[in-house]
């Protein structure tokens, strides 16, 4: 708790009584109670499942379902235990208990009251549809809302902001930055969360009761898994290439970081092409992997100060082999694969390894070449200075038709016209004038 700023602390302390007062007065129907104790207990257990297996973000639809069915103060009680309960990473695990609690019990208190005023759990009970849709798409509005308030309030105290007197506080813009990421970020989740809930409640005043109203949840949870499962499996992918790309950044020291420039490079020439987004993550990958072959290149060719002989050329030339064979086996990388390992041919047949011509190029390939070629000029390197955006820009249309593929170069002018481009300085000492590479060099014919 220590390293929690006081004013978070603060925070909570006044948000924890106004949870308390949203839970009087409390439920006193045997029905209600009822229903609080097994939605409690589901909820309760969907947030076990959550933290046991690994499943990233929450599950709402009981409580929005609660919501939907009780009273303001017995719907807010459902959240109690699940949240004091729930499994947490790190500390402060107390204070971080009961923020959840007292959050989560003001939000589901606050989105149980505007579902009642707007007459929603007559709709419920009644099964009025699509009028049911109404208040229950303001409730969900409302449950987002509330929790986004109270989680960037949270958020920005914690981070340690400056004290700032209320009034202007609305006039900061990386706090109203705050507060619009989550509120985006969350906003489409909990409306998939809340027809669930919708669902389960219409189903629970039903003829079939309760059970059939728990039917919902099955295939929710089936997807919510699934869903799961595919981050895990995106976080995994990430950390190979990460763990790749360090390891050529180490060893390569002076290009530190062209790497993920030359995959936000390829990004944005994919998707200015229009290129699917599953594809354009492709891409990406491939331009953050191009070099990793240098992981097979001496070290001292790799940091030599200056031109290299023919013979050090010829063992420089062969990364892009090395690399291929590298993640020749990681299924997940697709056409990437083949981007590693021809991104140093051209147009006109001249390059290496395979000396192939035009459209016997892959597409991805071509791609990373002109990303590859641009955040070389770009960059300050031990053996040439870096070159303006537009200088290089320039270069690469000279060099469209021959060496390049002349679409990429366009995609890529058009990207860095509309989004811009900010290239860093990747030599390890930006102060000390490198040597020039001979004139007769062209984009491209870098290590």
């Amino acid at each position: 708790m220590d390293a929690t700023p006081a004013r978070a602390r603060v925070y909570v302390a006044c948000a924890v009584p106004a949870a308390l007062g949203c839970l009087l007065p409390p439920p006193t129907t045997g029905t209600s109670l009822w229903a609080v104790a097994l939605l409690a207990v589901l909820y309760a257990a969907g947030e076990q499942i959550s933290a046991r297996g690994r499943i990233s973000g929450p599950f709402y639809p009981v409580l929005l379902a609660g919501a939907f069915l009780l009273p303001p103060s017995a719907a807010a009680l459902v959240a109690v235990p699940g949240a004091l309960t729930a499994p947490l990473d790190g500390p402060p695990r107390r204070l971080r208990r009961v923020w959840r609690a007292a959050q989560l019990t003001l939000a589901v208190a606050a989105t149980a009251k505007v579902h009642g005023a707007l007459g929603g759990r007559d709709a419920v009970v009644a099964s009025d549809f699509p009028y049911a849709l109404v208040p229950a798409g303001a409730a969900v509005l409302t449950f987002c809302l509330v929790l986004t308030a109270l989680e960037g309030g949270i958020l920005v105290l914690a981070m340690g902001a400056p004290p700032t007197p209320l009034r202007q506080w609305g006039r900061l813009p990386g706090r109203r930055r705050v507060w619009r990421g989550l509120f985006l970020r969350s906003l489409a989740p909990i409306a998939v969360h809340g027809l669930a809930g919708l669902m389960m409640a219409v189903l629970w005043r039903s003829p079939y009761g309760p059970v059939a109203a728990l039917l919902v949840l099955l295939p929710m949870c089936v997807s919510w898994w699934v869903f799961a499962q595919y981050h895990q499996e995106r976080a995994a992918h990430q950390a190979t290439i990460r763990a790749l790309v360090q390891a050529v950044d180490i060893k390569d020291g002076y290009t530190r970081g062209h790497s993920e420039r030359v995959g936000q490079a390829s990004m944005l020439i994919a998707r200015e092409l229009g290129m699917a987004d599953e594809r354009v993550e492709v891409v990406r990958f491939a331009g953050i992997l191009h070099d990793v072959g240098k992981l097979g290149v001496p070290t001292r060719l790799l940091r030599k100060d200056g031109p290299l002989t023919p013979e050090e050329r010829r063992v420089i030339e062969l990364h892009p082999e090395y690399g291929h064979e590298m993640v020749r086996g990681i299924s997940f990388l697709g056409e990437a694969r083949a981007a590693v390992l021809h991104h140093h041919e051209r147009l006109d047949g001249s390059g290496y390894p395979y000396g192939l011509r035009g459209g016997q190029i892959p597409e991805s390939a071509r791609v990373v070449a002109v990303a590859d070629a641009f955040d070389a000029m770009t960059s300050t390197r031990s053996y040439s200075r870096a070159r303006p955006v537009p200088v290089a820009l320039r270069e690469l249309e000279r060099c469209a038709g021959s060496q390049f593929d002349p679409r990429m170069v366009a995609a890529l002018v058009a990207a860095v016209h509309r989004h811009g481009w900010h290239p860093a300085v990747t030599a390890d000492e930006a102060s000390t004038p490198p040597a020039r590479p001979p004139a007769t060099s062209a984009p491209g014919a870098h290590r």
